[in-house]
């Protein structure tokens, strides 16, 4: 359990690429206290991120490259432990520091996580099913989740449009992300016998399909901005989007000139950037909106 490659296999890190949809709910959240803020994060992202990525690494038993490991170690029965440990501590400190509600929405997003790579059930084989529940759960539902964390809210509060539409938008960012994740492990995911969308789509179609959706994506941002921020910031959302559209056309002209471009290298600085963007952009809007602004420019 203890042993260095199933720490690895955690991937603790990796949370930074899911730390945007985080910090959209923290940005349009109207009663965060400073606790409420650093649990639910840790929570999620310390804890029930990395048990997720154990779990399934341990099911998957990738020899090649994956999301933050270019070469993971053999996986052993102590990481299934670990990643269970993990799960069983953000429930408890969930419930015990938030709320209950928090701590059922941890509980089924652990559910699906696993439904996603154990053999029983093996969403990661069906392309458009796994697709689907992974976009909704680390999106839409992650951000309900966070939103409920952070301002220790009630089901109730969540049925306001401003909250439901930011939902929408994180699994529509997921949707359009997620096949880019899968681009490099066609032939690994093949040999297992798992047909992801990327697989189906193929390498270029995969370009295709993230462009069309990243287009929709900016539509829809652009549009919840104007309605409920200001046009204002549905500038700045675009610009904050420049550089991930420079580097994927950029990467897109690699790839077709010669398909093994489509590499786990190119595959992660595109999550970087994007992360990076989008993470900046939700933190200034937070600071912004909130009552620390005038505490830090008064």
């Amino acid at each position: 359990m203890f042993s260095i490659s199933s720490w690895l296999h955690l991937r603790i890190p990796f949370s930074y690429f899911l730390l945007p949809v985080f910090l959209f709910a923290l940005a349009i959240s109207p009663n965060p206290t400073n606790d409420a803020v650093l649990w639910t994060f840790i929570i999620i992202h310390v804890f029930l991120y990395p048990a997720s990525n154990g779990y399934n690494s341990y099911f998957d038993k990738d020899e090649k490259s994956i999301g933050g490991l270019k070469n993971p170690p053999p996986v052993n029965k102590g990481l299934y432990y670990l990643s269970l440990l993990f799960d069983v501590t953000a429930l408890i400190l969930g419930t015990m520091i938030i709320n209950f509600t928090f701590a059922v929405m941890l509980f089924f997003y652990g559910l699906a996580s696993k439904a996603y790579s154990h053999p029983a059930v093996r969403l990661k084989k069906y392309p458009v099913a796994g697709w689907m529940v992974a976009g909704f759960f680390q999106g839409f539902f992650t951000l309900l989740m966070s939103y409920i964390g952070i301002n220790k809210y009630e089901l109730e509060n969540l049925i306001q449009p401003e909250i439901l539409y930011a939902g929408a938008l994180s699994s529509l960012i997921l949707w359009g992300s997620y096949p880019m994740t899968q681009i490099y492990q066609h032939e690994e995911d093949g040999a297992r016998g798992d047909e992801t969308l990327s697989r189906m789509l193929g390498i270029r179609g995969t370009f295709y399909f993230v462009g069309i959706i990243f287009t929709a994506v900016t539509a829809a941002f652009a549009w919840y901005f104007v309605e409920y921020m200001g046009v204002d910031w549905a500038l700045a959302y675009a610009g904050a989007m420049a550089p991930v559209v420079i580097y994927f056309s950029y990467w897109f002209l690699l790839v077709y000139k010669n398909e093994s471009a489509a590499d786990y290298s190119h595959t992660m600085w595109l999550n970087f950037i994007s992360a990076t963007c989008l993470n900046v952009f939700f933190l200034s809007l937070f600071i912004i909106r909130s009552r620390y602004y005038n505490l830090l420019f008064d």
